[in-house]
């Protein structure tokens, strides 16, 4: 069955969870069969979705693990005491606070706009460009 990625990020948000224990919930979707062609409508389980996203969110936890062994100590301390903070869309998927910190035994913590994060930091990077070059040389 064919959906249209909108209808995709509803079912991520509605039912998808990361790889921990819930109680399965399930949502109709509609699409285009792709044998027929015609509409179709079915019946998708949480577990399907999280079955789904399981690959991509095994690579999201090798790349912090790898992250957090790569950096400094005195980062490592700081991470310890005070976590780390999701940003993203992918910060959203039910369980990914509780999963995270299971597997990389830290705190976890959401930003307060996820979704914009990564926007507002970038923007206050750029009003304090010229000291960060300093820093870097």
């Amino acid at each position: 069955m064919l959906i249209g990625e909108h209808t995709a990020e509803q079912v991520k948000i509605e039912i998808g969870y990361a790889l921990i224990k819930h109680d399965v919930k399930t949502m109709e979707i509609r699409g285009r069969d792709l044998v027929t062609g015609l509409p179709k409508t079915i019946t998708l389980r949480s577990i399907e979705v999280q079955e789904t996203l399981k690959e991509s969110l095994l690579h999201i936890l090798e790349a912090i693990r790898a992250t957090l062994e790569d950096c400094p100590p005195e980062l490592s301390g700081d991470i310890v005491d005070r976590g780390v903070i999701l940003t993203g869309g992918g910060a959203l998927l039910n369980g990914m606070q509780d999963w995270l910190s299971e597997e990389i035994f830290v705190p976890v913590h959401l930003a307060p706009n996820p979704l914009e994060a990564v926007a507002i930091g970038t923007g206050r990077s750029l009003s304090i460009i010229n000291k960060l070059h300093k820093i870097a040389k």
